[in-house]
């Protein structure tokens, strides 16, 4: 079974990519033993996720081993705010506090518009720095109210166009079928299988 590399330890990720990608045994950093900090400092979703992979692709190089990478970066886009909170999604209050970035978007959006869309980005990244990407992107409005789980992100006050209901609401089977993940990942894995 070939072996891919996560550019990731989070395990919720790990197990959607398992989940996806059956056909390949999936490595997280911690398989591999890579624990530096990774600085995200791109302008983009793919620039983020390119950068993750180059630093992972660097270490393997290192360690005389060839795997090819995945990559992702991912983030929650309002069209009526420039597209914000964007690549800074995960610290938009200025740290990685969950509800105060909720609480800052929707103050953001008093009096605005607040169709929204999760995207993320997924590289697949090859030794000799040759690269594919895929997005995907799940469409919902922004609700004041926190509706479910408020441990993540923004999907307490995410509802979604596909579900009916926040992804806080939702069952993780339930997320994982429309989920901005998802979506590139099934375009990524169409095109492994198309090859």
């Amino acid at each position: 079974m070939e072996k891919l590399v996560l550019a990731s330890n989070n395990e919720h990720k790990v197990i959607e990519y398992k989940l996806m990608l059956d056909k390949y045994e999936i490595l997280t950093l911690k398989d591999i033993g890579f624990y530096e900090e990774i600085e995200e400092n791109g302008q983009t979703f793919l620039e983020n996720a390119l950068i993750k992979a180059r630093a992972v692709n660097k270490f393997l190089k290192e360690k005389g081993l060839d795997y090819d990478i995945l990559a992702d970066d991912s983030g929650l886009c309002v069209p009526s705010i420039n597209n914000e909170p964007g690549i800074h999604s995960a610290r938009y209050s200025g740290n990685h506090d969950a509800k105060a970035c909720r609480d800052k978007l929707r103050k953001n959006l008093v009096g605005k518009d607040k169709k929204a869309f999760f995207v993320t980005v997924i590289v697949l990244y090859h030794m000799d720095g040759s690269y594919i990407y895929k997005e995907g992107k799940s469409y919902g409005t922004i609700i004041d109210e926190e509706r479910g789980d408020t441990s993540f992100g923004y999907e307490s006050i995410f509802l979604s166009d596909d579900l009916g209901k926040t992804y806080g609401e939702a069952t993780r089977e339930e997320k994982n079928q429309v989920s901005h993940r998802f979506r590139a990942l099934e375009q990524l894995k169409n095109e492994l299988e198309s090859k």
